[in-house]
């Protein structure tokens, strides 16, 4: 359930030292300004348990597990992970390619923060929503963040990918905050809940 890393990603950690991708975060937390936007965001759904797809170094699941939720995190990159796993080690952490996620639980909501729908290998896109549809429990939902930028997927793109899976639009923010989206925002938060069951 690994292998390589996408080109879009490797060229992005080629960048970046895992091992300070946490600063800008401690950096945040320092000015008073709120680093758990996403975490905030899940939250409010109110659900149990959380899977935290594409995790990083564990920043968005460590803070929901805070919160008492029962959270699983995976991510493809071991460096990532590794660091994830160092810092919060009485949590699940899960090295796969989340297109060929195949595990037993399932879960009341799934986030992807960061970035990790573009980061997934284009032509693994559409399998990676796929995957996480099964992981959903009834009512389950998607909740996912990426730029909106040239050769990324639009949010047409991801709407369709998400509407295969048996998931329908419930509502889409241009922040992790809940501003409004509009046709002009460079950032889309969807929020997507299996089909029939959106009362």
């Amino acid at each position: 359930m690994t292998g390589p890393l996408p080109d879009d990603w490797s060229h992005w950690r080629q960048q970046l030292n895992p091992a300070n991708y946490d600063e800008r975060w401690r950096r945040i937390a320092a000015s008073g300004a709120n680093p758990h936007g996403e975490a905030d965001l899940v939250h409010s759904y109110g659900p149990q348990s959380v899977l935290d797809a594409g995790c990083g170094t564990g920043r968005v699941a460590i803070e929901l597990a805070r919160r008492g939720l029962a959270v699983v995190g995976t991510d493809l990159d071991p460096d990532m992970i590794g660091l994830a796993r160092a810092k919060a080690p009485a949590l699940t952490w899960v090295q796969a390619d989340l297109s060929e996620l195949d595990m037993t639980t399932r879960f009341d909501a799934i986030v992807l923060a960061g970035n990790v729908i573009p980061y997934i290998a284009r032509d693994r896109r559409r399998a990676a929503v796929d995957a996480c549809a099964r992981h959903l429990m009834p009512g389950g939902r998607l909740i996912v963040g990426f730029q909106l930028q040239h050769g990324w997927p639009t949010v047409a793109d991801y709407d369709r990918w998400c509407e295969s899976a048996g998931l329908a639009l419930e509502a889409r923010y241009a922040t992790w905050d809940r501003q409004a989206f509009t046709d002009t925002d460079s950032y889309a938060v969807s929020v997507h809940r299996c089909a029939g069951q959106l009362s």
